[in-house]
Formats: C-alpha cells, sequence, structure tokens
C-alpha cells in the first residue's frame, strides 16, 4: 500500500494583475509546511507537481524548507495531469450566455460590478465564479473548445494511475497541484458526483495536503484538506 499525499499550492496572488504566482501569504503557507513535515522528517520516494507557476512554486519552497533543515528532497516532476482545470476560460466562455438567461447570475454579476472595497469584491467575485462554474459542471452551459469537468477528471484520474504505478509498496509520494484536481481525487476516491466533487473543492485550503492509500485498483481516502501548520492569523484562506 502506498501513500500518495496532493497538495493544494498556496495562496496566488488573487485579483492582482498576474494570478498565476504566490503571494506573500502564499510563501508563508509552503514554507510553513515544509517546515511541518521536515520537522517531523517525513519522506518522500517521488515529487510531483503541475504545470501552473502557483502549483511548482509551492513545490520549491517546499524542497528549500527540507534542504535548510539538511534532509533530501526529490526532484520535482512536472506533470501536464495535474494542471487545474480552465476556469478562466470556462468564465469567459460561459458567463456571457448565463447573463442572457440566468437571473441568480444577473444578480451576482451585478453584485460584483458593484463592489468596490477589496475584501468585499474578493467574496461577491467568488459567489459569481462557483455559481458559473457549478452550472458548467452541471451541464447546463457548454464551453466550446475546452475540457470538459468529466474530462478533467479523468485526466487527473491517469496522471493519480501513472503516481500509483511508479510509488513503491510502503513509499509515499506527494503531487502539489490545485483544488480542482483534489476534488477530482476525491471523486474517485469515494465514488462522489460531478457537484458533490465540485463542493469540495471550494473548502479546500491553500497548502492544505490530503492522503490517500493506494495498490493496485483500490485508491482510498486518509486525510481531506488537513493543514495543522497554518495556525497563524491569515494563513487559512480559499483562493
Amino acid at each position: 500500500m502506498s501513500h500518495i499525499i496532493l497538495v493544494r499550492h498556496g495562496q496566488a496572488s488573487f485579483l492582482g494583475p498576474e494570478y498565476d504566482k504566490l503571494c506573500a501569504n502564499g510563501e508563508a503557507q509552503a514554507g510553513l509546511l515544509g517546515e511541518y513535515w521536515s520537522r517531523r522528517g517525513v519522506a518522500f520516494s517521488s515529487v510531483y507537481s503541475g504545470p501552473r507557476v502557483r502549483q511548482r512554486e509551492t513545490a520549491g519552497i517546499v524542497a528549500e524548507a527540507y534542504r535548510s533543515a539538511g534532509l533530501a528532497f526529490p526532484d520535482t516532476v512536472v506533470m501536464s495531469e495535474f494542471d487545474e482545470y480552465q476556469a478562466e476560460a470556462v468564465l469567459r466562455e460561459c458567463l456571457p450566455q448565463l447573463l442572457r438567461v440566468n437571473a441568480e447570475i444577473k444578480k451576482l454579476h451585478r453584485a460584483y460590478e458593484d463592489s468596490g472595497e477589496s475584501g468585499d469584491r474578493r467574496k461577491t467575485f467568488q459567489r459569481l465564479f462557483e455559481a458559473v462554474i457549478a452550472n458548467w459542471v452541471a451541464g447546463e452551459v457548454i464551453a466550446p473548445g475546452i475540457e470538459s469537468w468529466h474530462e478533467f477528471c479523468l485526466r487527473v484520474e491517469r496522471g493519480l494511475a501513472q503516481v500509483v504505478r511508479d510509488t513503491p509498496p510502503a513509499a509515499s509520494a506527494v503531487v502539489f497541484t490545485s483544488a480542482g484536481a483534489i476534488g477530482a481525487a476525491m471523486r474517485r476516491a469515494l465514488h462522489l458526483s460531478a457537484e458533490d466533487a465540485l463542493q469540495l473543492t471550494w473548502v479546500s485550503r491553500n497548502a492544505s495536503f490530503s492522503g490517500f492509500l493506494a495498490s493496485g485498483e483500490r485508491f482510498t481516502l486518509s486525510t481531506f484538506n488537513a493543514h495543522p501548520h497554518l495556525d497563524g492569523d491569515g494563513l487559512l484562506t480559499y483562493r
């Protein structure tokens, strides 16, 4: 039985000019994760990351914490299977369609457009974003030419199958990825519906980790959304 750990990246630069990079808080979250694991002597036989900058930066900061503690940390293998779903493209393609026919989306969009203060703007955007993605996942709206939610989940499962094959029994592997991929892994482990898997992505904390036990076709949940290393003010974030 091997142990596969999926880590959500640290907090990205939400509403900044370049979202796909860690903000200062995200860097702190990743560093605390690395220090937490290295103090406990947690060892990995292999390390993987999705291709996004925020995913690779999180892996790099954890690796640096290990090496600063004098511990080995395997080189990171980047796998496209652990990329996030194309949320920005889905929003771009689906929002205009929904604004024409969906009263709730119109209301959420108006609230976002009218928001001013950054905290309020963050909250109103998140509500709008979740509603659009939920409609897309449910098949209520289609994003032409963009990987569907089902296709995304199958992609993540292919990546997980490869990691399981390459991880020796009793060894541990870690994958630095995003909330969507963790939701897809939970779907696989718990046989969830698309809607239920999506709901889990909204509660995934930045720099949290979820563990799975795997052997052959068996893929079982061990831990979800753990964050014992994030015990300071402002460290518990979702975006």
